[in-house]
């Protein structure tokens, strides 16, 4: 084999080796951003439902001065975005570290 086709060769097996990283590396769906969003909201919503429904309830069995359903709907909103907070910052780190891993796959490969 000639310099020239060992060239060739070269070339044409390291555009194969990107194609197949380009095709393994995850693409934006927004369909996962939809759900992302959904995840989000429900995690917030529930919670701020669940103390309102409870709050409800309390102000029945055991009435205050203060309402039982304001104080317990800010405290399930808190518990909510904490939820929803720890949850996107998962989510984060593992597109990260995905991220990094088909960077250094390529950089071994090339």
């Amino acid at each position: 084999m000639s310099k020239d086709e060992r060239s060739s060769l070269e070339t044409i097996r390291r555009d194969a080796e990107r194609m197949q990283a380009t095709r393994r590396r995850s693409r934006y769906n927004p369909l996962r951003g939809l759900s992302l969003f959904g995840a989000v909201g429900w995690s917030v919503a529930t919670p701020t439902v669940g103390g309102a429904l409870l709050g409800l309830w309390l102000d029945r069995i055991a009435p205050a001065r203060f309402s039982w359903p304001i104080a317990l709907m800010l405290g399930g909103l808190v518990i909510g975005v904490i939820v929803a907070w720890e949850w996107i910052a998962r989510e984060s780190r593992a597109a990260q570290d995905q991220d990094q891993a088909l960077a250094d796959q390529e950089r071994d490969d090339g």
